[in-house]
Formats: C-alpha cells, structure tokens, sequence
C-alpha cells in the first residue's frame, strides 16, 4: 500500500519538534507540502529543512503562539490567502503536571484557550476550503488520557477530554463535505515533554530518572517507550484515501497501556 499525498497541503501545529515533527517529515514524504507552525523560529527552519521536496513539495513555517488567539487567525486567514489547505494537524503541547484539584482557575482557561478554541478557530477558517473542495483531514494528537486519566496530569486530562468531544461533535457534522476528524491518541512518547514529566516526577519523589522511566515501561504491555514516527505513520495514514471512511474515532497508539478498549 502506498500513501500519495501529492497536491495536498498539510498545516502542522507543534510541527518543529516531537511528535509533530515527525508527523512532518513523514507528510513530506508522501508527497504533501507541508507548512510548519510553532513558536521558535529557529526550531522551525531546521525542521523545514528537513521536509524532503523530491517531489516538487513547497514548505513552509509560520512562527504563531498558539495561546495568542488574535495572532492565530490574523496569520493564517492570511496565509490561505495565498496558499490552501487540505490536512490540519493539530498538535499543541500538553498542560504541566499537577492535581487537579488544587490547579489554579487560570491554568485551566489557558489551556482551554491553546487546545479547544485554537483548534476551533484553526477549524473555522481551513473548513471554508475543505467544504469547498469536498475533502479534508483533520488529526487532533490528544492523549490516552481521553479514555483513562493519567494520575498527575488533572488540567491536561480534562481539557484532552474536551477537544476530543470537540472533535467527536465536528465528525458528525463535517463528514458529508468529504472532511474527516479523528483523534490519535499516543501513549508514553519518547519526546522533550516525556523527559520533561520524567524529570519532574524523579524530582517530586527524591529518586533517580531512569529508575522513573523503567517504572513507566513496566506498565506498558510492549516494554518500552513509542517512537514520535510511530504515531506519524498513523497520522499519514488517516490522511490518504485509504482512511476515508474512518470518522470520529479515538486511535490509542501505546503499546497496550490503556485499559480500557
């Protein structure tokens, strides 16, 4: 089987490092211009130099803070002015660690506003072209949080939780314009915020990283951590032809961790 994304224009969230990176180069690889979105201008042109163009693919990156929703719309309502879209990648870094309960009210709204009203703003305006062009993909990267909460990670498991029902909701209503949404959920990746919630979970119970890690890998049936092009190929694969009856659904990419099905 393979996957010819020629022609088509993915816009990468998170797309200078990790996760989304990876789901990047892959992109590429399969034919798709690819245009990479993140802070860090730096990270962004070594990314985009790293995007293969043997097939006449175009590049580019935006530098956009996804917190800053005014900046978000102003530069892509912009950008598809003289460019297009078919695939959103949605793919904004996790809420830090900590419990729920004693989570401050605005570590909540500001993750509420970089995961579920960026990805609707970002979905309002690549939807005008996707309805137009009868095809469309749109990847939210969650977490298996979406079906079993992470001990540690209140905020982030409950604003997962909402963009997946978010997604969910717009699979439902989308479906008849040939656009698909669907979640991705990975498990323990090997990523800058993995290493990050090691280290700060290393710290919090006075032991050693590695011990920490090898904790984590007891729990996963496989044994081992996910490399990002794991998830990558799965994200690739929900954006061809071959996934076009694939809807609403949640993919948990984890080595069997998640307990429930």
């Amino acid at each position: 089987m393979e996957i010819n994304l020629k022609n088509k224009t993915a816009w990468v969230f998170g797309g200078s490092k990790g996760i989304g990176q990876a789901i990047a180069i892959e992109l590429a690889n399969a034919g798709a211009n690819v245009l990479l979105i993140a802070r860090g201008k730096n990270d962004l042109k070594k990314a985009h130099d790293q995007l293969s163009t043997d097939l006449g693919q175009k590049h580019d990156f935006l530098s956009i803070d996804m917190a800053n929703g005014a900046e978000l719309v102003n530069k892509l309502e912009s950008y598809i002015n003289v460019s297009s879209v078919d695939i959103v990648i949605n793919n904004s870094g996790g809420p830090g660690g900590g419990l729920a309960h004693s989570a401050e009210i605005d570590e909540y709204v500001a993750a509420f506003n970089q995961h579920v009203l960026a990805a609707q703003s970002v979905a309002k305006i690549a939807l005008r072209m996707m309805k137009r062009n009868q095809f469309g993909r749109i990847i939210n990267i969650i977490s298996t949080s979406v079906k079993q909460p992470i001990n540690g990670l209140g905020v982030s498991n409950t604003i997962r939780g909402a963009v997946a029902n978010w997604s969910k909701t717009l699979a439902t209503e989308v479906g008849q314009f040939g656009v698909t949404v669907n979640n991705i959920l990975p498990g323990a990746t090997n990523t800058d915020r993995l290493e990050g919630l090691i280290e700060k979970k290393a710290l919090q119970n006075n032991c050693d990283k590695d011990f920490v890690a090898k904790q984590m890998r007891k729990n996963i049936p496989v044994g081992r951590f996910a490399e990002p092009k794991e998830i990558a190929y799965m994200a690739v694969f929900l954006c061809s032809d071959y996934a076009s009856y694939i809807n609403g659904i949640n993919i948990p990419i984890d080595g069997g961790r998640t307990k429930s099905l």
